[in-house]
């Protein structure tokens, strides 16, 4: 996976330049960050690099509390097939508490 991150992608990914991003060391930022502020062209482009069964791994075991409700309902139940309630809301919606332990 080599893939170079595009310059249309800057907007979404604003933290580091897209030329300093390495899709392989940087996946969990830019898939998370695509995931939540991304255009369907951004997601697209997500689904063509990392495919849908990477994409899931990202979002199950590395949370990013990044997500409107709405966004985390759609892309973890509809678009990436997710049981409602076998993850933790709160530690992907933004605007909910985090417990921690």
């Amino acid at each position: 996976m080599a893939r170079v991150v595009p310059l249309s992608l800057q907007g979404v990914l604003w933290s580091k330049a897209t030329s300093k991003l390495d899709c392989q060391r940087d996946k969990n930022y830019i898939i998370h960050q695509i995931l939540s502020y991304g255009t369907w062209e951004h997601i697209r482009w997500l689904f063509d690099t990392y495919g849908r069964d990477e994409i899931k791994n990202i979002f199950l075991h590395y949370p990013a509390k990044n997500y409107t409700e709405k966004t985390f309902h759609f892309f973890g139940n509809v678009v990436l097939g997710i049981m409602p309630g076998s993850i933790d809301i709160k530690d992907y919606v933004k605007t909910l508490p985090r417990v921690i332990e």
